[in-house]
């Protein structure tokens, strides 16, 4: 039980009769957090160093017999095709973002991930509306229209930290949707309902496109979810706009990227892990296809590799984005999420490589 709690500093066991003698020794010269991870392994000679020497020793074993029967290479191959990824942990952050979560959240829409990343290429062909496409299809997806999870995507440099994430009500949350004028949200839900109606008599169908698919999702709201910056300008509504503000335009490189769920912290986690996966993935499609950034047609992605000698190729391929670590606290400062953690990127570890 005590090696289940994490933030377990410091606990004098000395005096104390015990059975595993190992452990006793342990308890009369031993830093705790290695007391700590000797339980977590089971105790009794299961220490965690024993078993991660086994567990290495099995790897290299496996390895070498792969690699006498001829897989070795090609597991070296598949090694070096992987996505990579950096993650830039806070402490070397010199001014690392941080996201303040209001109490009011908790009833409205609790479950806030953000994190920033660096070094994406959106300037060539179609590689912008390729991010936007594939933005959509993961609110199909695995947001399950929405009603999981919310995506949004920023343009960091148009970003004023810190950031507030909070509640307003419907005819005092002011924002500036994408492609449209400041509006209250009270009356730009009644004008999507609107035009949703209009869409509906024209197509003479049950179902609309666009944001008018979500309207539904605020239904019975007192008070709306929104991500303020430091301005007290609202950057972000979700589940149903961005802002207008921090749009992302080809020539942005450095986004900051924001998923939000009134279901489960895991699940905002585990969107966030997709949707970094895909802009790895669409980075890479960009810097292998041969695209000129005046480019608007969408059959150029499917044009041949860039014309580079293969080191160049290679190295270019190898160039990993960065991903910076974003806390989200409350209002006192406590830290309620931290993004990457260590446990982060593990669903997607089969195609990412990520540098900690």
């Amino acid at each position: 039980a005590l090696a289940d709690c994490p933030r377990l500093k410091e606990a004098n066991f000395r005096g104390n009769q015990l059975k595993d003698k190992r452990l006793e020794k342990m308890v009369n010269s031993c830093q705790m957090k290695a007391i700590l991870e000797y339980l977590r392994a089971g105790g009794r000679g299961k220490g965690k160093a024993e078993s991660a020497r086994e567990e290495a020793r099995k790897k290299k074993r496996e390895k070498q017999q792969k690699k006498d029967s001829g897989d070795g290479e090609q597991e070296e191959l598949e090694e070096a095709s992987k996505l990579l990824v950096k993650v830039l942990h806070v402490s070397e952050n010199p001014v690392p973002l941080v996201v303040k979560a209001s109490p009011g959240v908790k009833d409205v829409r609790p479950f806030i991930v953000c994190c920033v990343l660096k070094g994406v290429n959106l300037k060539p062909g179609n590689a912008l509306k390729r991010f936007l496409s594939a933005q959509t299809k993961l609110h199909e997806d695995i947001c399950e229209k929405r009603t999981a999870a919310t995506i949004a995507t920023h343009d960091l440099q148009l970003i004023k930290g810190p950031l507030l994430y909070d509640v307003q009500p419907p005819d005092e949350l002011k924002i500036t949707p994408l492609g449209r004028k400041e509006i209250k949200a009270k009356d730009l839900l009644r004008q999507l309902q609107l035009e949703a109606e209009e869409q509906r008599k024209q197509k003479k169908r049950q179902n609309v496109s666009g944001l008018h698919k979500y309207l539904q999702l605020l239904d019975g709201k007192d008070n709306y979810p929104c991500l303020v910056d430091a301005e007290g300008v609202v950057i972000s509504f979700p589940p149903i706009t961005n802002s207008e503000k921090t749009k992302i335009r080809k020539h942005t490189r450095d986004l900051f990227l924001e998923v939000t769920s009134d279901t489960s912290l895991q699940i905002c986690k585990d969107v966030m892990d997709t949707l970094i996966l895909k802009i790895a993935e669409l980075n890479r499609l960009t810097l292998e296809n041969k695209e000129d950034s005046g480019s608007d047609n969408e059959s150029d992605a499917l044009c041949g590799p860039v014309n580079l000698n293969p080191s160049q190729n290679v190295q270019l391929m190898n160039l990993p984005l960065v991903v910076e670590q974003v806390r989200v606290v409350d209002t006192d400062g406590n830290l309620k999420v931290l993004y990457p953690s260590k446990t982060d990127l593990t669903t997607v570890s089969s195609l990412l490589t990520v540098i900690r």
